[in-house]
């Protein structure tokens, strides 16, 4: 990213940049993780979101956060049709995500963007994470859509797919129809097992009668959600997964309720709402005995896209904070040039970069599953959940220290700063807090699957096989990797749920650091840019390696390595090994 001369004394921000030529990280992984000819064919469309993002999208995702949705109750006529009414900037964000990129259907079907097939996870979350760097909330509605479809497909029986799943598959918002998905109830929120509505067989059919505490997108076409058919058990097993239409068959709207919309901290300009279900017609999803077990495949795609928007919000922290620290002269100076301003910016690139290869990992290994590979879908079944706990956590930090760099200016709301802090915080909260996902991880994704065990293989070799890696980072990356994975099995032996999210913090670290090793490596050896190899090192320091905190620091690699990460040229692979030789 280029400097930009401050503007009347005060820091420059990054609006009217194009967010994919920017970012060479990005555009260095999809190098190696993309194959070609998608990637080739990608390009030219990432670059022209990555344009609008920096500039029209942006815009309206400001308008649309001013002005949030309304509730309708009623119709003119008294009626109890309710309907939400969205600001113009909303519905323009709908059309260049759903119509002109056609997001929410890429996956499932050929042709979106003029690709021969269904776009491979590696390219589809690309533009996710260039999306979100300038709306989130837009996001979840496009997310519920696209895991919806995918459940839909899945589970619905041929009445479901010609009926729904046929009208969702179109980048025409005159004819497409959006999903949602209600699982919160006011006593079941992370404990699913409290879920009180109640599925009923009335007419020969399902009728469903209860009440959704949170709903984002509630006045989509169709709801996924869970109920317990009457009569079953309580807890877990006796939920069904339902399809819930706003309009019924017949032509009728059907029998809920949107209540109130939530009055949220961010997020604003998505709809969340209230539903009361009075009698709503709706029909099963597969097998009613396997609802949550069913719901929980959405539940990890899910994750897998909080991920991604995680680190799309943390990367715009960060261009908005070098964008200021470069422009903002003060004492005589930039403040890019600061000592200590420097060691600050360090704090957000690490785990900007960290969130960025889990990203590119994570979506490779979704798409190898979806080829059948099982090893990969093993791999699959730990990643979502240490990317979901990990940089979903990191995002609220960046955020606040990305405002602290600009300074006053970023608690105002003509910067994007305080949105994106508002914004930050729910990753904490959808698809589960970080508790249930550091619980994910340690007592199914270890304890029960092993994956921890696959996901180190994958990784050792990976290291193994760099050639162009310095063997004293490759011993580093590799220790790590051990001990973690050491670490991981032996909580998981003794079940003690209190090291939870350390487990889940420590492989997130150790599997980054590894990344990054192989990333700038493999990188640096073609003759491109080496610098994640420096990231690494910063990983296994920072976030590994034992640290006394009553010591002052010493050694020359940290002052180092960041005057060559803030720098645009690249770090070619002898710079990048001789600056790993730095005490």
């Amino acid at each position: 990213m280029q400097r930009r001369g401050a503007i009347g004394n005060l820091a420059d921000d990054v609006r009217g940049a194009n967010f994919f030529e920017i970012d060479a990280s990005l555009r260095s992984l999809l190098t190696l993780y993309c194959p070609e000819e998608l990637r080739n064919h990608m390009w030219p469309h990432w670059r022209n979101l990555g344009e609008l993002a920096g500039g029209r999208l942006d815009e309206l995702a400001d308008i649309a956060d001013k002005h949030p949705p309304v509730l309708h109750p009623r119709d003119r006529f008294g009626r109890d049709q309710e309907w939400i009414e969205h600001h113009p900037a909303y519905r323009e964000m709908e059309e260049i995500a759903l119509g002109r990129f056609g997001l929410h259907a890429m996956s499932h079907m050929p042709g979106v963007l003029g690709w021969p097939d269904k776009v491979p996870p590696i390219a589809k979350y690309a533009f996710t994470y260039l999306f979100v760097q300038a709306e989130f909330g837009l996001m979840c509605p496009i997310s519920l859509s696209d895991t919806g479809l995918y459940m839909m497909r899945r589970y619905g029986d041929d009445f479901i797919q010609e009926t729904y799943v046929k009208r969702m598959l179109t980048q025409d918002l005159s004819t497409l129809i959006k999903a949602s998905q209600f699982m919160t109830e006011k006593p079941g929120g992370s404990d699913v097992g409290q879920v009180e509505t109640v599925a009923r067989r009335e007419d020969g059919g399902w009728r469903l009668y209860g009440e959704k505490w949170f709903c984002s997108n509630p006045h989509a076409d169709v709801a996924l959600l869970l109920a317990r058919p009457e009569g079953r058990e309580a807890g877990t097993k006796g939920l069904g997964l339902f399809l819930m239409p706003k309009i019924r068959p017949n032509g009728e709207r059907n029998s809920y309720r949107i209540v109130r919309l939530k009055d949220k901290l961010g997020t604003s300009s998505m709809a969340s709402g209230e539903i009361l279900i009075e009698g709503a017609e709706a029909f099963a999803l597969g097998d009613v005995n396997s609802g949550l077990k069913q719901m929980m495949e959405q539940v990890n795609l899910s994750r897998l896209s909080h991920g991604v928007r995680a680190a799309a919000m943390m990367r715009r922290c960060w261009n908005e904070a070098l964008a200021a620290a470069r422009s903002r002269i003060a004492f005589g100076r930039a403040v890019a040039d600061m000592p200590l301003a420097q060691r600050q910016l360090m704090k957000l690139l690490v785990p900007t970069e960290q969130a960025l290869s889990m990203y590119a990992y994570t979506a490779e290994a979704m798409g190898a599953a979806q080829a059948d590979d099982a090893e990969a879908a093993t791999r699959l079944r730990i990643l979502t959940g240490l990317f979901k706990f990990r940089a979903c956590r990191d995002n609220p930090t960046v955020a606040t220290g990305s405002m602290e760099i600009r300074g006053g200016n970023g608690y105002i709301e003509d910067f994007v700063n305080a949105r994106l802090i508002r914004d930050a915080q729910i990753g904490l909260l959808w698809e589960g807090t970080s508790n249930i996902n550091g619980l994910d991880v340690l007592n199914r994704a270890v304890a029960k699957v092993g994956a921890h065990r696959r996901l180190a293989d994958d990784l050792a070799a990976r290291l193994k096989a760099s050639n162009a890696l310095p063997p004293s980072l490759r011993e580093q990356a590799g220790d790590c990797l051990d001990r973690a994975t050491a670490m991981a099995e032996e909580v998981a032996h003794r079940g003690d749920e209190t090291q939870a999210r350390k487990v889940a913090s420590a492989l997130y670290h150790a599997t980054t650091a590894a990344l990054m090793a192989w990333e700038g490596a493999t990188l640096g050896g073609r003759g491109d840019d080496a610098r994640r190899m420096l990231l690494s090192r910063l990983v296994i320091e920072k976030r590994l390696l034992p640290e006394d905190p009553l010591a002052p620091e010493s050694g020359d690699f940290g002052q180092a390595a960041a005057a060559a990460l803030l720098d645009d040229a690249p770090v070619t692979l002898d710079r990048a090994v001789e600056l790993l030789a730095l005490p």
